[in-house]
This record gives C-alpha cells, structure tokens and sequence, in this order.
C-alpha cells in the first residue's frame, strides 16, 4: 500500500466512521456535552472580533464547497461565463481571508488571556491548529492554482463521489500538487477529531437543543459570611 491509497482510500473511510460513531454517541448518550463550552463570561471582546468573522467565514465557505459537490453542473454553468467566474473567486478568497482574521484573533485571544488559557484543552489547540492549515492552505491554493471553482467540480466531485460508491479513484488526487493533496487530508484529520471537540455544536444544532431539555446553569460559590446578630 502506497501513501496514495492510505490517504485518499483508507484514511476517508476512518474519518468518516469516526465522525457517525462518536457523533451518534455524544448525541444519544452525551447531550448535554454537545456544546460550544462558550468562554465569553471569562472575555468577550477579543472573542467577539474573532467568533463573528471566523464562523461566518469559515460557514460560507463550506457551503460554497458543498455547492460545488452537489450542484457542480450549476457552478459550470455559473463559471462560463468570465466575470462570473472571477466573481466568485474573489468572494472565496475573501471570505476565506475574513475567516483566517477571525481565527488569529482567536488564536491570540487564547495565547493572551489567562482565564481563557485555564480551560483550553489538548484537544482546543489540535483544531486551532488544524484549522489554521485548513484555511491557509485554502488561501494558498486560491491564489497559486487559480480558478479552483472550476476544477474542483472535475477532480473532487466524481473523487467524492467514488468515496462514497465505496469505489475510491485515487488516480483522481494523486496527481495533484502536494499543497492540495495537504488540504485533502488535513480535512480528513479535521473530520475525525471534529466528534471529540466543541465543534461539534456546529453538526447538532439547531436538532439536538429543539428537542432536549433546558440546561440549568448554577453559580457554585459560598455567600459571604454574616457575623452573628446582623440582619
């Protein structure tokens, strides 16, 4: 077996076993861990700055790759035409650099305050810095193999499609440059740590927080002492 099949036949079927197991674990067994375990009561500026252009980012994004999945027909069509095309790539890219900023302000907002530091897991900074690849790397690809919306949809479309027919064309991937074949797989590394994080908020909502029942949150402090005979 060479690294070619390990990472684009083998690893695939890991991640995404993976992924449904545990997700159907936290989500049946687990509810109340399905979260985000938001820090903003510990610091909400740096936090604001960074959540609200990473998650938007980042979503856009995303959705623009499953577009390109599911309706690759339509993003041809969209992409014969020139302007549209360029269109297109200039809204990923930027959308793509307004998640990255969001993430360094996250990355620094973890690196700077001490409250926040105290309840960041092992497994906080392993997505950080999955993540932060995730994304530059993107950004590389964008601007160093251009028009990636066009030949995303011939190489990644029928390479996922053959993933899921159990059928994986490895020859698809390959080929490429070792830059995407790093994306590739960090999104496979990513997929596979994704049920272990707080990111898995993110899969469940809204289903899981319409069904169950209200989280109580309670303050675990002593009151202040009151010295005999005070009212």
């Amino acid at each position: 077996m060479n690294w070619d099949t390990l990472f684009f036949a083998v690893v695939p079927y890991i991640s995404l076993s993976i992924f449904v197991v545990v997700s159907i674990y936290r989500y049946v067994y687990r509810p109340f861990s399905v979260s985000s375990l938001s820090s903003q009561l510990l610091e909400r500026r740096k936090l604001f700055w960074g959540s609200v252009p990473f998650h938007y980012g980042i979503v856009l994004v995303l959705l623009a790759h499953l577009l390109m999945l599911v309706l690759s027909g339509l993003v041809r069509a969209w992409n014969a035409e020139p302007t549209r095309l360029y269109l297109l790539e200039a809204a990923m890219l930027t959308l793509a650099f307004w998640a990255l900023w969001g993430l360094l302000v996250l990355v620094f907002r973890r690196a700077s305050a001490r409250r926040v530091q105290v309840v960041t897991s092992t497994m906080d900074l392993v997505v950080l810095v999955l993540l932060l690849v995730s994304v530059i790397t993107g950004i590389l690809i964008a601007t160093v193999y251009r028009f990636g919306s066009a030949w995303f949809t011939a190489i990644f479309t029928p390479y996922l499609a053959s993933v899921l027919a159990l059928q994986p064309t490895v020859s698809l991937v390959a080929p490429l440059p070792w830059l995407i074949r790093l994306h590739v797989i960090n999104f496979f590394l990513l997929l596979a740590v994704f049920p272990f994080s707080r990111l898995i908020h993110m899969a469940m909502y809204p289903i899981r927080y319409l069904a169950r029942p209200w989280q109580i949150v309670i303050w675990n402090h002593r009151l202040p002492s009151t010295k005999q005979g005070s009212r």
